[in-house]
């Protein structure tokens, strides 16, 4: 199944990281300050 999670910030983010992990096919939408760490440090799941 195919995901899309607009607002990857902290808890899109953390959703779309552990739907990732568990096998799914996941795009994110992020903008700002989200998308400008996204981009540093990539998507992590702690």
């Amino acid at each position: 199944m195919k995901y899309l999670v607009f607002g990857t910030g902290g808890v899109g983010g953390s959703i779309a990281a552990f739907l990732h992990l568990s096998g799914c096919d996941v795009d994110c939408i992020a903008r700002g300050e989200a998308l400008n760490a996204i981009n540093e440090r990539g998507l992590m799941a702690q």
